[in-house]
């Protein structure tokens, strides 16, 4: 814990050891927003393109005091709007939640995917009734442009926000988002 008791977090790039963490998340309650827990085959795909830095930056987030995991969090490009983004998703383990970790989670992969380079903006889109994954998108200081349709997952198009952070905007913006 810091000096104002808020806990910090640490990101991890993913690793070998780390498919537990996609396992421990599968859950229905941890996918009701995603179109539900996916199969061991597609859970071992996913894993493999986490390890891929090609297919994007995923990361363990890890309490920086204790070395816990609590989850993860990562970006990867996506084309919208006619261009190119970054798009970002996290998903921070039940008994942690409500302590504002994903929070801290966001302002840390949106500074990874500054740090980067190669795209202008990070998005986030979340459902739209998904009520805690858009606090964490407005408590992280993204900016909510409005709601979308998006087809997620493959085949099934849900109505979601979409919210974004400017990457070319001073550092301070995002850590200071309350």
């Amino acid at each position: 814990m810091d000096f104002a008791g808020v806990e910090k977090v640490r990101l991890e790039p993913w690793g070998e050891g780390d498919f537990w963490l996609l396992q421990r998340t599968n859950s229905p309650e941890m996918t009701v927003h995603l179109g539900g827990p996916e199969s061991e085959e597609k859970l071992a795909d996913r894993h493999r393109r986490y390890l891929d830095p090609e297919s994007g930056r995923m990361y363990r987030v890890v309490l920086a005091g204790s070395g816990e995991s609590v989850g993860s969090v990562g970006f990867w490009a996506r084309e919208w709007r006619g261009g190119t983004v970054w798009e970002a998703g996290w998903g921070v383990l039940p008994e942690f939640q409500g302590r504002g970790l994903a929070v801290r989670a966001a302002r840390a992969v949106a500074e990874a995917a500054r740090d980067a380079g190669e795209h202008r903006y990070l998005h986030a889109f979340p459902k739209e009734d998904n009520g805690p994954s858009n606090s964490v998108c407005r408590r992280a200081g993204f900016t909510l442009l409005g709601p979308v349709d998006i087809e997620y997952p493959k085949g099934h198009w849900i109505t979601s926000h979409d919210w974004r952070v400017d990457l070319e905007s001073p550092r301070h913006s995002i850590r200071q988002a309350v």
